[in-house]
């Protein structure tokens, strides 16, 4: 339950007569309705206030919930003396006395804003009928309709015309009205009308039908419901920080498996499966091979990693290397025939897989960026703004025409012994993610990017193949279950 419908169902309660328990002694609905009429009459006989139009007899089709027997069924209009401000004047006229007044800006529910108190002329009869008094419930005509706030101050202010002023006419508790205006509002039973802006008339208003319990009926429930309202509070501070606790939880703990898996603290280490520095001596033969061959172009000497580098600790039978010790690319080239363009844009960063529409574009219209020879397996690692993932293994069987990467990308092609999906993973972890957008690697403010050196020179932790594969076999076994918890 959030903190919002725990609030409305103390309301409700409350207004159903279900918070307090109900007290003979303490009178009845029907009693103080009379009293109230009888204030009323009273008013209009003495010329303070205009005689209304009777309101029309409540039908058990417009009650909206039971309510107990000692309490009554009324009209807002019936219990307040409803009047709205004066319409701000554009005029510039100077009649009568500049005075503060406030505006639906200034009311919010349950309380009043000052910063931008405005000010205009009325005259006495104007001020008469557009103040605010202590104890007065003002409810918004325009905007939030409905949104209200009691006047709790012993200075006088003057309202504009988009304000509902209710004053009683005789003892009740306000607040257990503006109460009910709070949850009315928020379950959808003051309803605007007005095309494009919506708005609460003043028969409206006037029309609102309410229960009445006896005067000390009401003062117990507003005081159980203020005992209640700071438990709630404190439940929402909770709540919101639960909420972002679980909002962040899937994220999280999809790091935790990546960062605990390049640390070699997912899966066992098994002696027969051999060792990091065993696999790196594989790949130096193998990268020598294929340079006498042609088939790799020489490369610069990858700096030596240095203690200082290091961050954490791994198992013993792993190497520290940089990534171009297990990974190499294609090298360029301009297209001369039909292909297919892989643009930042063809990958799907949630996914971290290829559209499904490919982008076949004729030689001749090769944009200049396409360049980047790639094959199957490999992976293509978007160097702009690396933390948005924009990344993949690459599929040969989903295109119809030799693919070509933009330079946008780095292509990461892997030795004999390197698990591209390892290496993927690796990519996605926070420990690289640290290192792709170190403003040290990574330079720019608004398109950071960082450039196939640098991103070579990443530290990689070896495991042997066999370990590769079984790590990779473990966090596909987790993840699932991360993403179904992203999806409730």
């Amino acid at each position: 339950m959030t903190p919002e419908q725990l609030r409305s169902s103390i309301l409700q309660y409350a207004i159903q007569g279900r918070l307090v328990e109900q007290r003979a002694e303490e009178g009845t609905g029907e009693e103080l309705y009379n009293k109230i009429q009888s204030e009323k009459q009273r008013l209009i006989k003495e010329g303070k206030i205009k005689k209304e139009k009777i309101l029309p007899e409540i039908s058990e089709d417009e009650v909206p919930f039971d309510i107990p027997e000692s309490w009554k069924w009324c009209y807002i209009g019936d219990i307040f003396l409803h009047n709205t401000g004066k319409a701000q004047n554009s005029s510039g006229h100077t009649n009568g006395v500049k005075r503060k007044f406030i505006t639906t800006s200034n009311l919010y529910w349950g309380r009043f804003e000052f910063t931008k108190v405005k000010e205009m002329y009325f005259t006495d009869k104007e001020a008469e009928r557009c103040s605010v008094k202590k104890g007065d419930l003002l409810v918004c005509e325009g905007g939030d309709y409905g949104r209200s706030a009691v006047w709790t101050y012993d200075e006088e202010v003057c309202i504009q015309n988009h304000v509902h002023r209710l004053r009683p006419y005789c003892e009740i508790d306000v607040y257990f009205f503006y109460y009910i205006f709070y949850f009315y509002k928020n379950n959808g039973r003051i309803i605007g009308k007005g095309v494009g802006i919506k708005g609460l008339s003043s028969e409206a208003i006037h029309k609102i039908i309410v229960p009445l319990p006896p005067l000390a009926e009401q003062k117990r429930i507003v005081n159980k419901i203020e005992e209640l309202i700071p438990y709630v509070d404190r439940y929402a501070l909770s709540y919101e920080k639960l909420e972002k606790l679980n909002a962040g939880f899937p994220d999280d703990m999809k790091k935790s498996i990546l960062q605990y898996a390049i640390q070699g603290k997912l899966v066992e280490q098994r002696a027969d499966e051999g060792t990091g520095e065993e696999l790196y001596k594989k790949i130096q033969d193998e990268k020598q091979r294929l340079i006498k061959e042609g088939k790799l172009k020489k490369e610069k000497i990858l700096p030596e990693i240095s203690e200082d580098e290091v961050p954490f600790d791994i198992p013993e039978s792993w190497k520290w290397v940089r990534l171009g010790d297990a990974v190499y690319n294609h090298g360029q080239k301009k297209p001369n025939k039909k292909f297919s363009y892989i643009d930042i844009g063809s990958i799907d960063n949630k996914s971290q897989k290829i559209n499904e529409v490919e982008n076949i574009v004729e030689a001749e219209n090769a944009p200049s960026r396409a360049r980047k020879i790639v094959k199957d397996g490999d992976i293509i690692y978007a160097t702009v703004r690396p933390y948005l993932h924009n990344m993949c293994i690459v599929d040969s069987s989903k295109f119809t025409c030799e693919p070509i990467a933009s330079t946008g990308f780095a292509v990461m092609s892997c030795y004999d012994g390197i698990y591209n999906k390892f290496i993927f993973y690796y990519l996605l972890s926070p420990f690289f993610d640290s290192f792709a957008n170190d403003t040290n690697n990574s330079k720019g403010v608004a398109y950071p990017s960082i450039n196939d050196d640098k991103l070579f020179r990443g530290l990689l932790m070896l495991p042997p193949l066999a370990e590769q594969k079984r790590i990779v076999s473990k966090i596909e076994e987790l993840l699932p279950y991360v993403d179904r918890l992203t999806r409730k």
